[in-house]
């Protein structure tokens, strides 16, 4: 399949690809592909869901080099000593970040309070509400989109400012990429319209009414910023020379510390990224609706995919290595 075939297959798809806005790919630092559907151009951005996850994580190992979170077995209420722990709740004291990162964190409830934090004033200290329970630390992986919260929460007492700036002043400035801005508004017809809305989108982040930045969703990227930050995980924490994060955490956030079931494909899990396969040095954060960022270290490849809007859109490792991959080489 060569680049103009694969165009034909994503427009004319009426499946999976039939969503996907952008792909961008870069081997070593440089881009070698730049492909985009639906009236969408390289420089739009998406909300592109849980990939979220994945720059916080970068944002926590950053935090982590200079020196504002000591280690990642601190303790979460070291962070909160102003936070009232609810009657009678003991296991919140044991939880730490390390916990958060690899979503072994315990929480009340078998479901996440998606209202109850999303029509609040601080969504942090609403999610903290949730944390712990009476079963103890399990080691139990629990996907927990609402819990990341948390760790911005950490970052910003951590460091002092507010996790947009921390991430524009050493994550997107320093990798040549747009600032991004708060989104503002978050009404529930707003929260709807942000995650259902199939235009083009500002270099924003979704934001709760204290302007701290959504963990677990909420960041809107291009394609290219995705692509981008893989290329410089794929550099061990370097892109064109320059350190943004140290080889060390990056070497730590890509171990499989989990064993993921069938509900996520049986993948290894680091801290909120995913390494898919056991034998093969392939990394990923992935989002719904497809998005995803792809880290092929044999290949030196690294590749940006956006989505809009589209249900029961997890995975796209596969959809990358038999299509994206094979047109690259042509390209090449």
């Amino acid at each position: 399949m060569n680049k103009e075939q694969l165009h034909n297959y994503i427009l004319n798809s009426k499946g999976n690809e039939s969503n996907i806005c952008q792909i961008y790919a870069i081997n070593g630092d440089k881009p070698i592909y730049d492909d985009c559907w639906h009236g969408f151009k390289t420089d739009n951005a998406v909300n592109v869901n849980s990939v979220t996850k994945g720059v916080v994580a970068l944002l926590a190992g950053i935090s982590l080099d200079k020196g504002y979170i000591k280690s990642f077995d601190q303790k979460v209420m070291e962070f909160f000593p102003d936070y009232a722990v609810k009657r009678g709740e003991k296991t919140i004291y044991d939880v730490t970040i390390r916990h958060l990162l690899t979503m072994t964190a315990p929480y009340k409830g078998k479901s996440e309070p998606w209202k109850k934090v999303c029509t609040s004033q601080d969504w942090t200290l609403t999610t903290l509400d949730y944390l712990g329970g009476r079963k103890g630390i399990t080691g139990e992986f629990r996907y927990a989109t609402l819990g990341i919260q948390i760790l911005v929460g950490i970052i910003e007492r951590a460091t002092g400012e507010k996790c947009v700036d921390f991430a524009n002043k050493n994550l997107f400035e320093p990798l040549g990429l747009p600032r991004r801005i708060i989104h503002g508004d978050s009404s529930k017809e707003d929260q709807f319209d942000f995650y259902m809305n199939k235009n083009p989108r500002k270099y924003e982040w979704y934001s709760d009414p204290q302007g701290t930045v959504t963990a677990g969703w909420g960041i809107c990227m291009s394609a290219l910023d995705m692509a981008v930050m893989g290329a410089m995980v794929l550099g061990g924490g370097q892109y064109k020379g320059k350190r943004i994060v140290s080889e060390e955490y990056i070497k730590d956030m890509t171990t499989p510390h989990l064993k993921l079931g069938e509900r996520f494909g049986f993948m290894n899990y680091g801290y909120l990224w995913y390494k898919p396969y056991d034998d093969r040095d392939v990394y990923a954060a992935i989002g719904d609706s497809g998005n995803i960022i792809y880290v092929n270290k044999e290949a030196n490849i690294s590749v940006g995919i956006t989505g809009t809007f589209k249900p029961r859109i997890f995975d796209r490792v596969e959809f990358i290595e038999q299509k994206v991959l094979l047109a690259i080489k042509k390209v090449e």
